[in-house]
């Protein structure tokens, strides 16, 4: 049993985290990366590595699953619980603020969200750094990871990245299969069996249900809640792949105008945390702030669902060696995600001139060479760039 301490303590973290993660999915994978395992420990690289290519095969925000998990691995569901809300609920507030002052109150300001993309160079850049030298430690799996960053830039689809993560499996199982592998893991998750297979259930009798109780009822929050819980049971890749999904639902409906999804869309990047919280604000404006904790847990309830249903046999699972030597694969293509992610959207979005690139180095460096916390270096180079913007 967990003290209470405990439990504040997965809260306060995920809470900093919440304020200071900006930069997307990709960049949020660096800030925990920084914060859970090279600060706190909580777990090692490897069980790192094996968390993200697991979330990078499930629908839904992969970088959240990853917090989630850690979360539970810490302290159980109550523990992926808090992880979720501390990391989640400041974008929340946030665009559900947005929401109701949307017409009056303006969050745009266009230097601050350029210092913040610039803050993603540098962040992502030294994640990446780090996580191929332990996942791409030879040529094998470099060239793995170069040929994942190569397809996925040449062919910049969702589907792509799920046909690299599929491949890569089936060909690290092929060269690492009879391997000698570590398939030891520090994995510890105190979650019964019995009830994973509940909540895998419960995951598949909701999607299948859900429309029909949402025909039959003809109630806006019902009708909400089966929208979101859908796309966030059906999507692959996460992030920007979840707003042409939704607005496909919400817009020709008539719950918002186009105007009203593209403002949202807007702030959203303005926000640390998930953009899968856009939906607190798309919820927000269709029907209140009711509307809005149901569109929010809606589209996160997938994550908890799959997670609490995989995770308790997950340490059974990893302890094959196919299964460890297709991981091989699926870690090395992961760093090629991120590369490809890299260039595009985060580097192409961010760097535009000398200063931007000028200003990514010094946060990269601060980050890289003098081993200084992602929060600080968060708002030590937002300040740096508002600054040098306002003088030239």
């Amino acid at each position: 049993m967990y003290s209470f301490k405990h439990y504040l303590e997965i809260l306060l973290v995920a809470i900093r985290l919440g304020f200071t993660s900006f930069g997307g999915p990709i960049a949020h994978l660096a800030y925990f990366q920084e914060e859970y395992i090279k600060r706190r420990k909580w777990l090692d690289d490897k069980t790192y590595a094996d968390l993200i290519a697991l979330c990078q095969f499930l629908p839904g925000p992969a970088s959240s699953q990853v917090g989630i998990s850690i979360g539970m691995i810490r302290g159980g569901v109550l523990g992926g619980i808090l992880a979720w809300i501390g990391f989640t609920i400041p974008s929340v507030v946030a665009l559900i603020l947005f929401a109701i002052y949307v017409v009056q109150f303006d969050l745009m300001d266009s230097t601050f969200i350029a210092a913040l993309k610039v803050v993603a160079v540098a962040v992502v850049a030294h994640a990446i750094i780090n996580m191929g030298k332990k996942l791409t430690p030879d040529l094998p799996r470099i060239a793995f990871a170069i040929i994942a960053a190569a397809m996925l830039l040449l062919f910049p689809l969702a589907s792509m990245q799920l046909i690299i993560i599929g491949i890569a499996a089936l060909v690290g199982y092929a060269l690492f299969r009879n391997k000698e592998l570590d398939t030891q893991t520090s994995l510890n998750i105190n979650l019964p069996k019995k009830l994973g297979v509940i909540s895998l259930s419960l995951f598949f009798a909701l999607l299948i249900l859900l429309p029909f109780i949402s025909q039959a009822a003809n109630n806006i929050y019902i009708q909400l809640f089966d929208i979101f819980y859908r796309v966030g049971s059906l999507v692959f890749g996460g992030g920007h792949v979840v707003l042409p999904l939704l607005e496909r639902e919400l817009v020709p409906n008539g719950l918002l105008s186009e105007e009203m999804f593209l403002a949202g869309y807007g702030a959203a990047q303005a926000v640390p945390g998930p953009l899968f919280t856009f939906s607190s604000y798309l919820g927000q404006v269709a029907s209140g702030l009711l509307g809005a904790i149901v569109a929010t847990a809606g589209i996160f309830l997938p994550s908890f669902l799959l997670l609490i249903g995989i995770l308790p046999f997950w340490k059974t699972i990893s302890q094959f060696k196919a299964v460890r030597a297709a991981l091989i694969g699926v870690n090395a293509a992961v760093v090629g995600i991120l590369l490809a992610a890299f260039y595009d959207p985060i580097f192409t979005s961010a760097i535009a001139d000398g200063v931007d690139f000028a200003v990514a180095l010094v946060g990269f460096s601060l980050l890289h060479f003098w081993k200084k916390p992602a929060w600080l270096v968060v708002i030590l180079i937002v300040i740096i760039y508002v600054l040098i913007r306002a003088l030239l």
